[in-house]
């Protein structure tokens, strides 16, 4: 009998304490997912504001943090009951082929979320910014998702890239940290034409433009030797004498308004000085 009572109280025991260790298992996971949560809100936010994005873009990735958490609580409890740990094994084991199935069929998925996080961390690219993704597509980026980004072209067409996408491609961005630009303007005049005379209309005309920024240093203007627009003489065709000048402007839209005057303004100041820019010419004779 005595044998029979102490048996009895030594399972009640390890049926306490295994509630015990059910409670604080219970009240560990609700702890640590209000603290990642809350770290992953503030991280995420901060970001958003950074690359101007709604943040409720990423609360999937909260909830998705908070899943793994409450499924390893529960794992850690089914574990300290031996009879759930045997039923669970065999739970398992038989929805292992539909776990794989289910697996590949959400890889690409789970592989674009991974990339739009790392955009978010790392910022590449923000909202906004003018970017060439490769060598297909260029315009300004209109909104970034956890699944996608969205490219807003010149010609006002969305270009939707998956964030696995164009986490592999070179992306040329504009914006990233300086949007300063050096715009080339490049004419060819002919070998007979007045060289300085041809380069002096071209510093000219790029600094009396108001998109014209003058770049050079403080050392730069101290010193004077340092021209506001460099202009030379950069290679000799099959009939033209290439001439390239190096024109700043503040951003990337500026620039290409500047470049397209200066093509306009210089022709003009060309043909009024009597500088020629070559064309082809063909000799065609008539036999009988």
């Amino acid at each position: 009998m005595i044998l029979t009572f102490s048996n009895m109280w030594q399972s009640i025991l390890n049926t306490i304490d295994k509630i015990i260790m059910i409670i604080v298992i219970i009240v560990l996971t609700f702890i640590i997912v209000q603290i990642v949560k809350r770290i992953v809100k503030r991280a995420l936010e901060r970001s958003s504001s950074l690359m101007k994005v709604d943040p409720t873009h990423y609360n999937f990735l909260r909830h998705f943090l908070s899943a793994i958490i409450y499924i390893l609580g529960l794992s850690a409890i089914i574990y300290t009951i031996p009879s759930l740990r045997t039923l669970s094994v065999s739970i398992f084991a038989g929805a292992g082929v539909l776990a794989i199935i289910i697996g590949f069929a959400s890889q690409q998925a789970f592989a674009n979320i991974v990339s739009g996080v790392f955009i978010v961390i790392f910022k590449p690219f923000r909202v906004g910014d003018r970017v060439n993704v490769g060598t297909d597509v260029a315009g300004i980026v209109e909104d970034i998702t956890l699944r996608h980004t969205v490219i807003r072209t010149f010609e006002n067409k969305r270009v939707i890239i998956p964030n696995s996408k164009i986490s592999e491609e070179n992306i040329e961005n504009s914006h990233l940290n300086d949007e300063k630009i050096c715009k080339y303007i490049e004419f060819g005049i002919s070998y007979d034409s007045n060289i300085d005379k041809a380069m002096k209309i071209m510093r000219e005309e790029a600094m009396k433009h108001p998109n014209f920024l003058d770049n050079r240093s403080e050392e730069d203007l101290e010193k004077g030797d340092v021209p506001a627009v460099n202009v030379r003489v950069v290679g000799f065709g099959d009939s033209s004498v290439n001439l390239k000048a190096w024109v700043w402007a503040e951003n990337p839209a500026k620039a290409f308004v500047l470049g397209c005057d200066l093509n306009k303004s210089i022709k003009e100041r060309f043909d009024k000085a009597g500088i020629e820019i070559p064309y082809p010419h063909r000799t065609i004779v008539r036999k009988k």
